[in-house]
């Protein structure tokens, strides 16, 4: 339920791209645990840890992949973690559904964050 308000909270094209964000990664990962942390839902797989989040930011989503150094092929955006890769998704950006279904089963399978 927090996620689902947050997701609704997001302001214009957000709310889309929000929408379309938990529905992938539920499609991908079923038994999907979720949670707000920090302003920003997180995705995580029991005992696992979180693999993943995001976040508003003016201009475009954040999209973090926790272990993102560790997928093939990694998400574009680096980090100062080393092991933190972004994707942000912009207004007029289409989501490549297969490929983020592909980062989000790889991630989910990882040792995730324990937060």
């Amino acid at each position: 339920a927090p996620v689902q308000a947050y997701i609704a909270a997001m302001p214009g094209w957000k709310r889309e791209v929000g929408c379309r964000l938990d529905a992938l990664v539920v499609r991908a990962v079923p038994e999907v645990r979720k949670a707000v942390k920090w302003n920003s839902p997180f995705y995580g797989v029991e005992g696992r840890g979180w693999f993943l989040s995001f976040h508003c930011f003016e201009k475009y989503v954040k999209v973090a992949f926790f272990r993102g150094a560790s997928l093939d092929p990694p998400p574009p955006g680096p980090s100062r973690q080393k092991e933190v890769r972004y994707l942000d998704i912009r207004a007029d950006d289409g989501i490549d559904e297969a490929l983020f279904l592909s980062w989000v089963k790889q991630a989910s399978e990882l040792p995730g964050e324990r937060m």
